[in-house]
């Protein structure tokens, strides 16, 4: 559920650096991130394969002596101690690092824990939609690693991961020993970090490349950035559409889950001001959810007059042509038009137009454009890009890694694919820290059993649906379902810290949204309205 981005590359990967240029340009980092040069005596060759950008399959490999080069390392504060690599700071990654900081551990064994990310915040995905609607501020549902981090002993670094080399512990060095490296990942900025267990929690992006024009016109969501640039976009539109009678106009592509959240709160938030469309390939919304919480949505989006193009897959986004002379289009009234072709027998073509498209549909797992050592190591990737694992989230052939949420392909009892879903990742990310120590402690590890808890969707700002698993048939909609899926999301924050934080603010804000509804309506009943 974390996105952590991967440079690609098919050249080879410019490893020659001297050690001025570094010690100029890389100066010692706050923490345990410091610099410093592999040293020795006789010349070793470094072989790492740079990342093509595909599913792993044709990297380039480059070759480095160490006359050649002087490579960053990140230095750990005790070699002696297990060294844990976490790659990426989403739903899984995060909780691992967390659960890993909660255990009790033997004093020789307790881990070194590092956590890599690309930004700086970790961001609670399933609330980015609050951020459309106002019902929430970006510190509460993206906090700083740095504020998360401040009473743990868990080290962080903002970089991208660009090489993964495994050696597995299979490497012997110049004294006939195993080399004491499980493997080195190789960062964008140069740094290179040594480690004994290694987490990929690396996440997803948008998949935009399947349909002409989607790249060029639509804006995914799913991620802090996104949610900020699609906000803004609207209020662009809003300022120039106030005191017009033009609606604006919002295409969304995809009825899944993200798709009909996003139709339900754009919806409210445009009211009669805007008309929104939402396309799905399938003949049903949310064909994968509850009966419950696809009724709730139904009604809702219908009673928000949201357009519904059920049976239609998009053939491609074209950019409309404008009736004005060319040099006033601009960024405001720019439009677009979505080519629909029918996926159902009996249903016509049809050409949406759009002042926005939203993206909803298809992610690309970012662990497909990693690429392993020099001795032809691949990691097992299935056909969307994620790495195959065993039922203890180890990938397999590599015991020493573990793979967890979008990176992982793991296989239930029945041989389907567990989804990839912010549950998934956070139960996974319980079991992954939970293995990690008793791999380290010499305990047997435990198999993976994903518990569905329900499934919750927002619906509005005072409107949501929840159907737990724990009582058939149940669901809870309105203002009750949006109290409980904020209450539940609550208790999912990362630390005690933030979550007293955020549960202050809403409960402030929620206080102040009550009196301001009382006020509203004893002026009412006075004025005789």
């Amino acid at each position: 559920m974390a996105s952590l981005a991967m440079a690609a590359s098919s050249k080879l990967v410019p490893f020659s650096r001297g050690a001025n240029f570094w010690k100029k340009s890389r100066p010692q980092s706050p923490g345990n991130a410091t610099y410093s040069s592999i040293s020795g005596g006789r010349p070793h060759r470094f072989f790492c394969s740079a990342a093509s950008g595909t599913n792993g399959n044709n990297g380039s490999v480059a070759q480095v002596s160490e006359q050649e080069a002087v490579l960053p390392l990140y230095t750990w504060s005790d070699n002696k101690k297990p060294r844990v690599c976490i790659l990426g700071g989403g739903f899984g990654g995060l909780y691992t690092a967390l659960r890993l900081e909660s255990l009790v551990w033997p004093r020789d064994k307790e881990p070194q824990v590092l956590l890599v990310d690309q930004s700086d915040r970790f961001v609670f995905k399933p609330m980015l939609y609050e951020l459309l609607s106002g019902e929430v501020d970006d510190w509460e549902i993206a906090p700083t690693f740095s504020e998360l981090l401040a009473n743990t002993k868990i080290q962080f670094v903002k970089d991208r991961v660009k090489l993964l080399c495994p050696s597995d512990y299979s490497e012997i060095n110049g004294r006939g020993e195993k080399d004491r490296s499980a493997g080195k990942v190789h960062l964008e900025s140069g740094l290179i970090i040594e480690y004994d267990w290694l987490v990929l929690a690396l996440g997803a992006e948008a998949k935009l490349d399947t349909v002409p024009g989607a790249a060029e016109y639509a804006l995914p969501f799913s991620t802090l950035d996104d949610a900020r640039k699609v906000d803004n976009r609207l209020k662009i539109l809003e300022r120039d559409r106030f005191g017009n009678s033009s609606p604006i106009r919002v295409a969304i592509v995809g009825c899944g889950y993200s798709g009909v959240e996003l139709a339900a709160t754009i919806s409210e938030r445009l009211s009669s001001n805007g008309i929104v469309q939402a396309v799905n390939v399938n003949t049903v919304i949310c064909p994968t959810a509850p009966d419950g919480n696809r009724e709730a949505a139904l009604k809702v989006l219908s009673s928000r007059n949201v357009q519904l193009f059920l049976g239609y897959f998009v053939r491609c986004i074209r950019e409309a042509a404008m009736e004005e002379d060319s040099e006033k289009v601009t960024s405001i009234n720019r439009r677009y038009n979505v080519e629909l072709q029918p996926a159902e027998k009996g249903l016509q073509s049809q050409v949406l137009e759009a002042d926005l498209v939203l993206w909803t549909v298809g992610i690309k797992p970012l662990v497909s454009q990693l690429e392993p050592s020099d001795r032809g190591y691949m990691l097992p990737l299935n056909g969307k890009g994620q790495a195959e694992t065993d039922e203890t989230l180890r990938v397999k052939g590599y015991p020493r890694i573990f793979a967890i949420g979008d990176s992982a392909a793991l296989r239930d009892s029945s041989g389907r694919l567990v989804p990839a879903t912010a549950q998934v990742a956070f139960q996974q990310a319980d079991f992954a820290g939970w293995n990690i120590w008793a791999a380290i402690t010499d305990r047997p590890l435990l198999p993976f059993r994903f518990q569905n808890l329900g499934e919750m969707m927002i619906l509005g700002r005072n409107d949501a649906a929840i159907s737990p698993s724990f009582v058939e048939g149940l669901t809870l909609d309105g203002p009750i379902g949006h109290a409980a899926r904020k209450f539940a999301y609550l208790l999912r924050l990362p630390t005690d810290e933030h979550r007293l934080k955020v549960g202050i603010s809403w409960f402030t804000k929620s206080a102040v949204d009550s009196v301001a509804s009382l006020q509203n309506s004893l002026t009412k009943i006075l004025s005789g309205s």
